[in-house]
């Protein structure tokens, strides 16, 4: 939540569906059931990647663009977490996404 522009955050496990921990209330958003529907989103993508036979080194993020906020998906790629990703939500008009994207990779490393 230090992050310029965090409306809410969450861990998510993907292969469960569960979320395990979240921060925040975005204005009319459930934070919870929007990270927890955010697994069709990792795994659809996984699945398209997997179906064209595109094997990027790894996965980073996906970026879900909304009028007035960032949907951010960060997942946590190192094996001890695999499975795990972070579901960030942003305010678009206080937010420096390229900022943002770089500490997210910060906050994995020291995870």
């Amino acid at each position: 939540m230090r992050l310029d522009g965090a409306l809410g955050v969450a861990v998510v496990d993907y292969v469960s569906r569960m979320t395990l921990g979240s921060l925040g209330k975005p204005d009319g958003l459930d934070l919870d059931r929007a990270a927890s529907g955010a697994t069709d989103v990792v795994r659809a993508k996984l699945s398209a990647l997997d179906l064209v036979g595109y094997a990027p080194t790894q996965l980073e993020d996906i970026l879900i663009t909304l009028d007035t906020e960032y949907h951010l998906i960060r997942l946590l790629n190192r094996r001890t977490y695999e499975g795990l990703f972070l579901y960030v939500v942003l305010d678009r008009n206080r937010t420096d996404l390229p900022g943002v994207r770089k500490e997210l990779r910060q906050i994995e490393r020291l995870l």
